[in-house]
C-alpha cells in the first residue's frame, strides 16, 4: 500500500490561499490571480536561487584555491551576492556605437525568458509542482534551447568581433551537446514509459532510473551531465566566455542590468540541469524508500519532499563546480569532437541498448518485482 506522510503545510498554504481567492472573486479571476501568483513565486524563487548559487560558487572555488572567499559583508560573507545584486541593479547602462538597438536589448531577454520557462516546469516537491504537462520533457527540451537564440543576437547585434566569435561559438557547441543531453533523456524516458514528469517520479518510487535501467542508465546520466555542463558554458566548456581570447565573449558589450540577466540566466541554467538530473534520474522530491519497510518509509517521510529535491540538487551541482574548478578548458576543436566523435555515437547505441532491456523486461523493476516494483 503507497502511504504518504509528507508533512501537509505548503498544501494547507495553497488551499487557504484557494478558498480566499474564490470567496471573493470570480471563477475567470480565480485563474487569473493563481497564474500571476504563480509568475510572482517563480521569479522570487529564481532570483533566490541564482544569488545562493553565486555565493555558494565562490565558497566552493575559494575551497578548492585553499582560500577563504567572499567574508566581509554578513557572516561569512553572506551578504556579498545580494550586494552585487544591488550594485548591478543601480549601474548604469552604457550605450553602444553602431549597435543593433533593437536586437541588442532584445537579446539578453531571450536569454532569461527561456531559463524561467524551463524553471517553471521544475517539480520542486510533491505539491511544488508549477504545471505538470504529460509532455513534460519535451517542453523542457523544447523551452531551454530558446536561449541559444538571445546568445547569438547579442554576439550579432553587439557589432564587436569579440562578440561574434563568442556566439559563434556558443552556438556551435550549444546546437552539438543539446543532441547528446536530448538523448539520455530519452534513454530516460524509454525507460519510464512516459515525458510526464510526475509520473517519472512516481515510477521511481523504489528504484531509481540511475539503477533500474543498469549499465545503459548510467552511461545515459553520465553523458547529460557532461552535455548538460557544456550546454550551460561553464568550464572546462566555457569556450564562448574565454577570458584571455575573446574578453567576456558574446556579452562583452553588456552592462548594468542587461549583463544581470546573461549572469542570473547561467546560474540558473546550471541548476536546471541539476534538477532534471534530479528528476530523471535519481527520484526527484521521492524519499529513499524500500519496499516493505513501512516503519522506515514513514521516518524518511518525515523529511519534506523539498528538501529530499534541493539535497540531490546540491549535490549535483557540487559535481558541477567539481569539474569546473578541476580542469583546464578545453580547445573548440577537442570540445566539439568529444561530443560529435564519442557522446553522440555511444548515446545513439545506448539510447538502441535501453530500447531491447526495456522490450525483454531485464529492468529491475521487472525482475525483481517484490522488491523494486510499484
Amino acid at each position: 500500500m503507497l502511504i504518504y506522510s509528507q508533512p501537509l503545510e505548503v498544501t494547507q498554504i495553497l488551499d487557504t490561499v484557494d478558498q480566499f481567492l474564490r470567496t471573493h472573486l470570480s471563477p475567470g479571476m480565480v485563474s487569473l490571480s493563481k497564474g500571476i501568483l504563480t509568475g510572482l513565486l517563480l521569479l522570487v524563487a529564481y532570483a533566490v536561487i541564482a544569488l545562493a548559487l553565486i555565493y555558494i560558487e565562490r565558497k566552493v572555488a575559494a575551497f578548492f584555491q585553499a582560500r577563504l572567499g567572499p567574508n566581509r559583508l554578513g557572516k561569512y560573507g553572506v551578504f556579498q551576492s545580494l550586494a552585487d545584486m544591488i550594485k548591478i541593479l543601480i549601474k548604469e547602462i552604457i550605450p553602444i556605437n553602431k549597435a543593433d538597438q533593437l536586437l541588442f536589448f532584445a537579446a539578453s531577454f531571450f536569454v532569461i525568458i527561456a531559463s524561467l520557462l524551463a524553471f517553471g516546469a521544475i517539480p520542486f516537491g510533491m505539491d511544488l509542482h508549477a504545471i505538470d504537462f504529460n509532455l513534460g520533457v519535451f517542453y523542457l527540451l523544447a523551452v531551454s534551447s530558446l536561449g541559444v537564440i538571445g546568445i547569438l543576437l547579442a554576439g550579432w547585434s553587439s557589432n564587436n568581433k569579440y562578440s561574434m566569435i563568442g556566439a559563434m561559438r556558443s552556438g556551435a557547441q550549444f546546437i552539438s551537446y543539446e543532441l547528446s543531453a536530448g538523448f539520455s533523456l530519452m534513454t530516460i524516458v524509454v525507460l519510464s514509459g512516459t515525458l510526464q514528469f510526475s509520473e517519472i517520479i512516481e515510477g521511481q518510487r523504489y528504484c531509481w532510473n540511475l539503477f533500474n535501467g543498469h549499465l545503459p542508465a548510467v552511461v545515459a546520466f553520465v553523458i547529460y551531465l557532461i552535455s548538460g555542463h557544456a550546454e550551460t558554458n561553464r568550464g572546462p566548456f566555457d569556450l564562448p566566455e574565454a577570458e584571455s581570447e575573446l574578453t567576456a565573449g558574446y556579452h562583452t558589450e553588456y552592462s548594468g542590468l542587461q549583463f544581470g540577466f546573461f549572469y542570473l540566466s547561467e546560474y540558473l541554467n546550471m541548476f536546471i540541469v541539476a534538477a532534471v538530473a534530479t528528476t530523471m534520474f535519481l527520484g526527484g522530491w521521492m524519499p529513499v524508500q524500500i519496499k516493505g519497510w513501512e516503519a522506515f518509509n514513514q521516518v524518511m517521510w518525515v523529511i519534506p519532499s523539498w528538501a529530499w529535491f534541493i539535497g540531490k540538487v546540491g549535490v549535483m551541482i557540487f559535481l558541477s563546480l567539481w569539474v569546473r574548478w578541476s580542469f583546464p578548458r578545453l580547445r573548440i576543436d577537442l570540445l566539439l569532437n568529444l561530443e560529435w566523435k564519442y557522446l553522440l555515437p555511444i548515446n545513439l547505441v545506448n539510447l538502441l541498448v535501453m530500447v531491447i532491456i526495456v522490450l525483454s523486461g531485464f529492468t529491475l523493476t521487472e525482475l525483481f518485482p517484490a522488491f523494486f516494483g510499484r
